[in-house]
């Protein structure tokens, strides 16, 4: 991949052409009339975002002459336009940004954080967008309240060097002992930051400094000085998937939320509540961690001492394989003040929402919730089940799910033993497979592997509640079998 040069340019006054009309288009109009460019849009059909943006717009297709004078070039258009946007401004020797398009692209613009005159851009190089605004969000939701502070700081002591001739590598030394002595050496020496380490008080280049990549210092300097303004945690299950189905305690936590750091499985219409929260996705998909646990309680921590509201938001029960008891002991040697918020777990959610009570008279008097992401846990875990005993629900096993199945015929279960697996329950994606454990050994179902899925073995799961007829002809036969 090519190396790409980091670069902020001054585009005040100066024309920029946006090719396109569409969302994606007026996104990219609001950056550049942030920066204050002098843009001229160009497009058969614009957004009404766009067209009440009182800035130039010629409605028609794009010609090479639309370039002539400008300094940047958006390309918000299909390839074939982009293509052709792309060759006249290499013809003019004009940078041409090229909307998720990087093959036709010169520049690219990047995921940004602005806060008290300190601007972070963020880029892939056009390849991966997703991932650019994840390390925005990260980067933004760590970054110290009192910026602007520093900033000052900063500024004050600038021209101080430069009269006094101070070298470049001596100055960033000196700037670290200046921010540190805003908070008061003493407490920051109590708590364990920066000043504490001598290496990094007269370190040469505090870009040779470990510790700085790690960071757990000044950000909390604020909080360490004075050990008021504590932020709150709360641990809150977003439920199987559908909003509805959220607690009034969670609707609440979210929209109060000023940060908010929710897994794989949270549906998008569910952070819509947290519309004034900064949103960072933690969670893990397949085995790969978007960021690893011990880093999650560090973020956590960290918000919560800069006095942000923080929420986890987990799928289900944050207590139901969600990790919600480590991440409160977790803030609980750290002193963060933080409460839960139960969820309505998918184990039972998901079962009732295919029309499968997990207990029923005469034919489950109990259930069991195990984890099949380890088949060696598996196995562990329904060693001592009587088979058919009570319900099995099973979560995170359909990617093993035949080899669980081979598992439980294995101890006896018979193989014609009802089986349902209900992938994304409550959601418009709700699928619901029927079966035996005989045809789940085999692998003769319907449900991809990679979707999120409550597997139910037991004999509730040849019930559906949502469909009468079949409710019936189900008690005539358990009458007929119990003669």
């Amino acid at each position: 991949m090519t190396e790409l040069l980091p670069l902020f340019v001054n585009l005040e006054g100066r024309r920029v052409v946006l090719v396109g009309g569409g969302p994606v288009a007026a996104s990219k109009l609001a950056q550049l009339l942030a920066a204050r460019a002098d843009v001229r849009v160009v497009s058969p059909e614009v957004h009404e975002d766009i067209a009440r943006a009182g800035v130039a717009i010629d409605r028609r297709a794009f010609a090479p002459a639309d370039l002539e004078g400008a300094w940047l070039v958006v390309a918000a258009a299909p390839p074939d336009v982009n293509r052709e946007v792309a060759a006249a401004a290499g013809e003019r020797r004009v940078f041409v940004n090229a909307v998720d398009d990087p093959a036709n692209a010169t520049a690219f613009l990047s995921g940004v954080v602005r806060r008290d005159g300190v601007t972070l851009a963020i880029s892939t190089g056009g390849a991966v967008p997703g991932l650019t605004g994840l390390l925005r969000e990260a980067l933004d939701a760590v970054l110290p309240r009192d910026l602007g502070r520093w900033m000052r700081e900063a500024r004050r002591l600038r021209p101080i060097w430069r009269r006094d001739n101070v070298p470049m590598s001596a100055r960033r030394p000196l700037l670290l002992e200046a921010l540190n002595n805003l908070y008061g050496r003493g407490n920051l020496e109590k708590a364990g930051n920066l000043a504490t380490a001598p290496n990094l008080a007269s370190a040469p280049n505090l870009a040779s400094a470990p510790n700085l990549a790690n960071a757990p210092n000044l950000a909390n300097a604020p909080n360490l000085a004075n050990a008021v303004h504590r932020g709150f945690v709360s641990l809150v299950g977003a439920g199987p998937g559908d909003p509805a189905l959220l607690t009034r305690a969670a609707v609440v936590r979210l929209r109060t939320a000023d940060l908010v750091l929710y897994d794989a499985l949270v549906d998008e219409r569910v952070l819509r509540f947290a519309r004034r929260a900064q949103r960072f996705f933690v969670g893990k998909r397949a085995g790969r961690h978007a960021l690893a646990q011990s880093a999650i309680h560090t973020v956590m921590i960290r918000a919560a001492e800069r006095g942000r509201r923080v929420v986890r938001l987990k799928g289900g029960d944050p207590f139901v394989f969600g990790r919600g008891g480590e991440e409160a002991l977790a803030l609980r040697a750290a002193g963060v003040p933080f409460d839960i918020v139960p969820g309505v777990t998918s184990a039972v959610a998901a079962a009732a929402l295919a029309g499968i009570p997990v207990t029923h008279r005469g034919l489950a008097s109990g259930f069991l919730v195990v984890s099949g992401h380890d088949e060696e846990a598996f196995a562990a875990s329904i060693d001592g089940i009587m088979p058919g005993g009570v319900t099995l629900v099973v979560l995170m096993g359909v990617a093993l799910r035949a080899a669980l199945a081979h598992r439980l015929v294995a101890r006896a279960w018979p193989r014609q033993t009802p089986v349902a697996i209900v992938a994304g329950a409550s959601t418009p994606a709700q699928d619901v497979w029927r079966g035996t454990l005989d045809d789940l050994a085999a692998d003769r179902t319907t449900i991809g592997r990679d979707q999120p899925a409550a597997i139910i073995v037991g004999g509730v799961a040849a019930l559906n509640l949502t469909d009468v007829r079949a409710l019936v002809d189900r008690d005539n036969s358990t009458r007929a079998l119990r003669g």
